[in-house]
């Protein structure tokens, strides 16, 4: 009878006859190397998004509504590639979120900054 080896180590395996790994340890480092590339790009683009969302936040600071122009927004590092949603309002005019934070463009320069109200609290 051929002995079972670990998936990630090669070491032999007691126990179950599904066993695939010998330890949590295995485990743990085969699938994350495994999903290695995936997490980074997710990581990366969750850590841009949180970023444009600190960014947004401090701008408002409380407020519900500020102007603000394009250039602010590119020297505090604001990326423009990433956002969470959109909603379009009845004038035809779309916001983009990030999270509860969202812009309008008001036209080449200039950029309304709100703060989406949540409705069930």
């Amino acid at each position: 009878m051929k002995q079972r080896r670990c998936s990630e180590c090669q070491h032999p395996i007691k126990g179950r006859s599904d066993k695939r790994f010998c330890d949590d340890a295995c485990r743990n480092t085969y699938h994350n190397r495994l999903n290695s590339d995936q997490n980074n790009l997710i990581r990366n683009i969750n850590n841009t998004l949180r970023k444009n969302r600190r960014i947004l936040e401090k701008i408002l600071d409380g407020e519900k509504k500020v102007k603000i122009s394009l250039d602010y927004l590119l020297k505090k590092g604001f990326d423009f590639d990433y956002m969470t949603h959109q909603l379009q309002i009845g004038d035809g005019k779309t916001y983009v979120f990030i999270y509860e934070y969202g812009y309008l463009s008001l036209d080449t320069n200039l950029y309304l900054l709100v703060k989406k109200i949540d409705e069930t609290g």
